[in-house]
């Protein structure tokens, strides 16, 4: 079932989402060569907690830790380790959610260590352009598969896989909800977009081939690196999709959009918060900025 919000509950949603962003900016700055990827989850669980809230993945469904770090090849799922150290030229995607007064916020970065290579620099380039896309184009009465074609639409002939079977979802008291969000496929399926819908946008490429397979624990591979966006080449939320981005760049950072297209991007995220109600709970967000999503929001 859909879980429609009022606005005093997006609020509640937001503030949890507030707390998401705050751990991907400290965890964002503490990427580097030699760090291990258990290490980013220890600053998670203390970021998390010393805000009063609780990590959403921490048990869920068994997971035993507080974040998703997904390196190179792996999609989603990676389960952070004391030996998995990061080197110079990786791409790491780290999904965070975490429960504030009972309501998740879910969102994730992906985030070259050191100088990458070309390709992967247009890889989250491509992936970041498809989630302003579905943001500048969002309208009430759309539909969800909507949505999957926008991101089809802008991923275009880049050359670029979108990961099958893998997308966004609805957020609000429980971290995955109704209804499923593909990132490909034709419009005018799925249920309508309505007033307090929260979903997660969550934008997946790859660098070639996007078949996939499952580890034995639970980690998501492929055959080409990934894009996390929640984003990007990661999962993520908007008041309305895996919701708006906590840390995503301001549209006067976003140096990859040509003007025309950041207005359409701030006229889309005007519609999405105000018609739509939806709220902040993640996005994958490659290329964020240091700017706190309150003043982004401000501007709105």
């Amino acid at each position: 079932m859909i879980q429609i919000k009022t606005p005093a509950q997006l609020q509640l949603m937001r503030q949890a989402g507030l707390v998401v962003a705050d751990t991907l900016a400290l965890l964002r700055a503490a990427v580097a060569p030699g760090v291990s990827t258990d290490e980013l989850d220890a600053l998670a669980h203390e970021s998390i907690t010393a805000a009063g809230a609780t990590p959403s993945f921490l048990g869920y469904h068994g997971y035993p830790k507080t974040i998703c770090a997904s390196v190179n090849e792996e999609i989603v799922h990676g389960i952070p380790r004391p030996d998995k150290m990061l080197r110079a030229g990786d791409i790491i995607s780290i999904d965070c959610g975490a429960i504030l007064d009972g309501w998740h916020g879910d969102s994730a970065i992906t985030v070259g260590v050191g100088e990458i290579d070309p390709e992967l620099t247009e890889l989250l380039r491509v992936c970041e352009e498809s989630m302003w896309a579905v943001f500048a184009g969002a309208r009430l009465g759309m539909r969800t598969r909507d949505l999957g074609a926008i991101v089809e639409r802008s991923v275009g002939e880049s050359g670029f896989g979108i990961v099958d079977h893998y997308g966004g979802h609805g957020i609000g008291t429980e971290m995955h909800q109704d209804p499923h969000v593909l990132n490909h496929g034709r419009g005018a399926r799925g249920p309508k977009l309505v007033k307090g819908m929260a979903l997660a946008i969550e934008p997946m490429l790859t660098v070639g081939d996007p078949e996939t397979k499952e580890l034995a624990d639970g980690c998501f591979m492929q055959q080409a690196l990934p894009e996390k966006l929640s984003p990007w080449a990661t999962p993520d939320s908007v008041a309305g999709t895996k919701g708006f981005p906590p840390q995503q760049p301001t549209l006067e950072q976003s140096s990859i959009l040509g003007e025309e297209a950041k207005e359409a991007a701030e006229e889309g995220l005007r519609g999405l918060l105000l018609q739509l109600s939806l709220c902040q709970s993640s996005v994958v967000d490659p290329m964020a900025s240091e700017v706190p999503l309150s003043r982004l929001l401000s501007r709105l």
